[in-house]
């Protein structure tokens, strides 16, 4: 299968009140045997070497679409980065595609992926990347982000949300050599593990959908709970968008809804620098619903404003949503906070709970993203 790259219009139809809008937005990889969208994800972006294998008998090929050879069913292979090149075997090139037959599946690392692998060098590293069926990608994020357990009526929800944010990352990126990653930056992918019937049906169910704002893809981030109210968008990133608007979750009893974490002294002095031994810690800013975006931190070496967000990566919290307390009789550092994640858009735990009490996912993603439309795509 060669990896051409065609020009293709994506028409968005409103499943309410609108007609057709015709909309070309990016440069779509496409299966020359049907127009079906694929995504391009970063499996490994920088190793020295990565296993790489197929269920069935698989096509090895360069860059440019000539026949390399063969590698056996359930026969793996260590790729390299050499020189400049990616070596595979006995065969060298810029570039090297793993294509397996009869659908079968391709070995990257230590996962099962869908698909086919392109292997690149770049920056004296390996990039293995995952070319996958949007659905079928979308299989596996559902259950890496939610789990294959989960009301069907969430995971309908996940799967508008997850093929929206993929489609708004692959119009982005489109001047990149992949899409997403695998990892929590851009949503979980792993693969073939991440799977499930409920998983397969949820995508199925809401195939071609997404959510628009006049027009176009949204861009539809969720998280795992918000801790009682959602956020609005710019007072966790920059710039402020209308339908990413803060409001009331339904998270509550969710597993990361409430938290504490304790600290000595000497260990939270030791993960804040520059101000020594640490004394008080008290919000400076926070937003509309509680969460910090920066404080001030007084310790024996001085004073510090530092963001929620960098407070939050140097103690390991779940969020921005907290406070810090000191423990007069132990001297400890008491850290209180709720909810798992930035705070924006769809709170997957909200989503649990509506589902299990009734609501359907066209009102929960209603609620989540405010004044969007459900479209459908259609590639062509």
């Amino acid at each position: 299968m060669s990896s051409g790259i065609f020009w293709a219009s994506l028409l968005l139809r409103p499943l309410q009140r609108y007609g057709w809008l015709s909309l070309l937005l990016w440069v779509l990889m496409m299966s020359p045997a049907a127009a079906s969208v694929l995504m391009r994800v970063a499996i490994t972006t920088n190793t020295n070497d990565i296993k790489v294998g197929s269920s069935t008998p698989a096509t090895v090929r360069d860059g440019s679409g000539n026949v390399l050879g063969q590698i056996p069913n359930m026969g793996a292979t260590v790729a390299k980065s050499a020189s400049g090149q990616v070596s595979l075997s006995q065969w060298k090139a810029g570039q090297i595609w793993v294509e397996p037959s009869q659908n079968g599946k391709v070995w990257i690392g230590d996962n099962w992926y869908r698909g086919r692998v392109l292997l690149v060098q770049r920056n004296g590293g390996l990039m293995a990347i995952n070319y996958v069926d949007l659905d079928q990608y979308l299989y596996s994020v559902l259950g890496a982000e939610m789990g294959g357990n989960w009301p069907i009526q969430a995971l309908k929800a996940q799967a508008v949300a997850a093929r929206t944010y993929a489609l708004y990352k692959r119009q982005n990126n489109s001047s990149q050599i992949y899409d997403l990653g695998d990892t929590q930056t851009y949503q979980v992918y792993r693969g073939v593990s991440g799977e499930s019937p409920a998983t397969q049906t949820a995508v199925r169910a809401t195939a071609g959908q997404v959510l628009t704002y006049n027009g176009r893809v949204i861009l539809a981030v969720f998280h795992s709970s918000s801790g009682g109210h959602t956020e609005n968008v710019e007072d966790v990133w920059e710039n402020p968008l209308p339908y990413l608007r803060g409001v009331p979750d339904f998270d509550s009893g969710s597993p990361v809804f409430e938290w504490t974490r304790t600290f000595s002294t000497n260990d939270l002095s030791n993960r804040i620098s520059g101000v020594g031994q640490v004394s008080s810690m008290t919000p400076e800013r926070t937003s509309a619903f509680g969460s910090v975006i920066s404080m001030r931190v007084v310790g024996s070496g001085g004073t510090r404003t530092i963001s929620g967000e960098d407070i939050a990566g140097a103690l390991g919290l779940r969020s921005t949503r907290f406070r810090v307390d000191r423990n007069n009789a132990s001297g400890n550092f008491v850290v209180t906070g709720r909810g798992f994640g930035h705070g924006v858009g769809l709170s997957q735990w909200g989503a649990y709970n509506l589902a299990n009490a009734g609501y359907n996912y066209q009102q929960i993603l209603a609620h989540y993203y405010r004044n969007t439309t459900l479209a459908r795509i259609q590639v062509q």
